[in-house]
């Protein structure tokens, strides 16, 4: 197969790609179809080139490809910045000075003093720094994201940049010819070339996709499993992660204390100022709670203002010192509504795993009894179940 019927093969499995890319886009959730949008855009970029390329010994010289170089260089670019809208980061209009500045330098070097060598290399430095961009940034979210698709992409755009700087390397070597001669020893690299560079809008495509799904799978888990007002595990994921902590503490002998914690006087937080600020005291007293926990520790909300936090403590002098300093956290640090301060207190009921208790609900019951306890004991407490 010549390299001319290679192009030619690679643009219509770009543009396939780029077609599925555009009947899925709306099947997206809302966040990703900006990235979905300019991705699809990069790669009919990307078969836009590869078609001047299969044309270009029809057009003049000076014509064909340094516009093909270009829209090289804007796809990769499209292919940066639809990453980059993938993970939330902004837009930013020096995502586009790598391309400028080598569409300048190629047109230069084709029109106003032609010069091949320049071109090969001004091209290929901008596309390998585009690519590795695209790289770092996949990279980068390492400890954000552990995908597998992601690994995939990442390392295809390292091999596409090695391709890049290989193929420059070679060609200012071979002091190549400005037809790009595609016959003797240099064509088996101009029939490679159409086919790495496929690779991106391609199978590149494919492992997007891949992101996009297992992004929404994240997501539709994290809902499953989260509390949408305070960001904390829900009951369900509670009662889940309570099952198995009860059962490892009495696997290995362990100690294990629960919280149960109510906000006092919620009601009147809800009747004086309205249902909005009683959701931002939740939220409040939710990343209080978020904060104090460490290792092994969970928070949770039980539902309406009461909420669980569970820790390892060895007897009830650690569990009711664990529970003071929540107590404290959330007496110490009002909440401002309208620039004035609102003094919350909560009182906690603490139980710890003994050998009495058979179940994570028995253990919750007994907190619960402890709540009780603090709550007609005249609040902003902590009791421990004896």
């Amino acid at each position: 197969m010549d390299p001319i019927t290679i192009f030619i093969v690679a643009t219509l499995m770009m543009l396939a790609n780029g077609w599925v890319l555009g009947l899925m886009r709306n099947d997206f959730p809302e966040a990703l179809r900006p990235s979905a949008g300019t991705w699809r855009t990069a790669t009919l970029l990307l078969a836009a080139s590869a078609v001047l390329y299969a044309v270009q010994y029809r057009l003049p010289l000076g014509l064909a490809s340094p516009m093909a170089n270009g829209l090289v260089l804007l796809g990769c670019t499209g292919y940066w910045r639809a990453l980059r809208q993938f993970y939330g980061l902004p837009d930013r209009l020096w995502l586009l000075a790598p391309a400028i500045v080598g569409i300048g330098g190629i047109a230069w070097f084709a029109i106003a003093r032609p010069h091949t060598g320049m071109r090969v290399l001004i091209l290929s430095g901008s596309c390998a720094f585009l690519l590795l961009a695209c790289f770092a940034l996949l990279a980068s979210q390492k400890s954000h994201d552990g995908a597998r698709s992601r690994r995939v992409m990442a390392s295809l755009f390292a091999a596409v940049a090695a391709f890049t700087v290989f193929r420059a390397g070679y060609f200012l070597l071979k002091g190549v010819s400005p037809s790009f001669d595609v016959t003797g020893d240099g064509a088996w690299i101009n029939m490679a070339s159409p086919m790495i560079t496929a690779i991106l809008p391609v199978v590149g495509t494919t492992g997007f996709l891949l992101m996009c799904s297992q992004r929404i799978g994240r997501q539709w888990e994290l809902a499953a499993s989260t509390d949408y007002l305070t960001g904390l595990a829900n009951r369900r994921t509670l009662v889940a992660v309570g099952e198995q902590r009860f059962a490892q503490a009495g696997a290995r002998g362990g100690g294990l204390a629960l919280a149960l914690i109510d906000i006092d006087h919620f009601k009147a937080i809800n009747d004086c100022h309205g249902h909005a600020v009683g959701d931002v005291a939740l939220r409040h007293v939710a990343g209080h709670l978020q904060a104090s926990c460490s290792g092994a520790d969970f928070a949770a909300r039980h539902g309406g203002e009461e909420f669980v936090v569970l820790w390892d403590a060895a007897d009830s002098r650690a569990a009711r010192a664990a529970g003071e300093r929540l107590r404290r956290l959330v007496a110490t640090r009002p909440l401002s509504v309208d620039g004035l301060p609102l003094a919350m207190t909560i009182s906690l009921g603490v139980a710890l795993k003994n050998e009495g208790d058979s179940s994570f609900d028995e253990l919750l019951h007994r907190a619960d009894e402890a709540l009780y306890a603090a709550k007609t004991g005249g609040r902003n407490r902590v009791e421990v179940a004896g």
